[in-house]
């Protein structure tokens, strides 16, 4: 049978078929785990409802029921951990210079009215009021060559300023041995992240931050001035394209989902297949 539109690809589903093959010893034999992938890959990508998935990929609700499995047992982050420690064996992943930035996405009606959850679902389920109404932000982290490394959700009226050292501080590139790598030399960002407390927590980790800063009436600062790196600056425009091959994902686009986790594990599926692009068309 031809690949469908979407679907996984042999090459990738070989990289990561340990992490989703979990065999039943006893009861009825378990659905295949890729066909149960590629139809959480075919809501991803297409939008669409649940219900409406072909009928090729079986139950929709089986397929939901897995997707949700999955989402509590961390699968989606263990394997977007292994293309980290893929990228960075080949020597794909920029440790030198990162950009940080967020985006707002538009949330409909019905992602809303969700109950108390557990501890790892935020209070507001990351749903807040802006000028666009119902939104979320996706706060990210990548690096020079547009490669995903960390990513946290907030509600859409909060600051970009007031998530950064949270943000940054999740970011862990395993490298396969030793410690994952935490910080970076360079630091990419635009005037909304122009503030002290970022400057200086970049001092604390010998980090150069090159962020401009906002037109307004400042004291000088005593010591040496701080020397804005232009050139570097434009690299920036990697994180507004990641963005923008991202929100192809119609499922991302605008947010569907109810749950906080549930919405983030579609990002972190999304950031999955933005690695494997990486590693094969490098690699190639």
């Amino acid at each position: 049978m031809p690949k469908q539109r979407y679907e996984i690809s042999d090459a990738d589903w070989e990289l990561v078929a340990d992490l989703f093959n979990t065999p039943r010893r006893t009861g009825r034999p378990r659905a295949n785990d890729r066909l149960m992938l590629n139809g959480v890959f075919w809501v991803l990508c297409s939008g669409a409802t649940w219900r409406d998935m072909p009928e090729r990929y079986g139950p929709w609700s089986t397929v939901y029921q897995r997707f949700r499995d999955w989402r509590n047992q961390g699968t989606f982050n263990k394997m977007l951990k292994r293309m980290h420690v893929k990228l960075n064996a080949q020597g794909l992943i920029d440790l030198d210079t990162w950009c940080i930035d967020s985006t707002a996405v538009k949330a409909t009606r019905a992602s809303s009215g969700a109950g108390k959850r557990g501890a790892e679902e935020p209070a507001d389920h990351a749903l807040g009021r802006s000028r666009a109404g119902l939104t979320t932000k996706i706060h990210m982290v990548c690096d020079a060559r547009g490669v995903p490394l960390h990513f946290t959700l907030s509600a859409g009226q909060a600051s970009d300023i007031s998530h950064a050292q949270p943000l940054l501080d999740g970011v862990q590139v395993s490298t396969g041995w030793g410690r994952p790598r935490k910080r970076c030399r360079k630091l990419v960002a635009d005037k909304g992240y122009d503030a002290e407390s970022l400057r200086k927590y970049c001092d604390r980790y010998r980090m150069q931050p090159v962020i401009p800063y906002r037109v307004m009436k400042r004291k000088p600062k005593p010591g040496l001035p701080r020397l804005f790196d232009k050139p570097k600056y434009r690299e920036r425009n990697v994180i507004e394209r990641l963005f923008g091959w991202l929100k192809e994902h119609r499922r991302l686009a605008t947010r569907y989902c109810k749950l906080a986790t549930s919405y983030a594990a579609m990002v972190t599926l999304a950031c999955c297949r933005r690695c494997l692009r990486h590693l094969f068309s490098y690699s190639a």
